[in-house]
């Protein structure tokens, strides 16, 4: 029953995640033409998630990689973790950004102490510089 149950996820999850080097560079361009130039611009650095996959049925869950930069360069690699039980049917993909407004934000992701909070449940991020 656990692999008939889980299987819908796997397959949007597996299905979310493409080529990373060309996809980064494609989202960061997208967020640019989107309106958000000004806060790559003038932040300390950002992590570029091009593709999370997200889908459950009752019990579910999102996974992402990305990348990270400082002053327009890269410096390492992210993942990016979710579960959730609830009740919810279906899957999305999607792109995120993360800012950090300064070097101790910047610390704070790359040493875990870190969480995305865009929905009602956090998304644990991980650094691997």
């Amino acid at each position: 029953m656990r692999t008939l149950f889980l299987s819908p996820f796997t397959i949007v999850t597996l299905a979310a995640q493409p080529a990373l080097a060309d996809d980064v560079d494609t989202a960061i361009e997208n967020f640019r033409r989107a309106g958000a130039g000004d806060f790559i611009g003038d932040s300390y650095g950002y992590a570029v998630f091009p593709s999370i996959g997200k889908g459950g049925i009752g019990i579910g869950g999102a996974h992402g990689k990305g990348e990270v930069f400082v002053g327009g360069k890269k410096v390492g690699k992210t993942k990016m973790s979710q579960i959730t039980c609830g009740p919810h049917l279906g899957g999305q993909v999607y792109s995120q950004m993360i800012f950090f407004r300064d070097e101790r934000a910047f610390d704070d992701f790359t040493f875990g102490i870190f969480e995305c909070g865009a929905q009602a449940r956090s998304q644990p991020c991980r650094f691997t510089g």
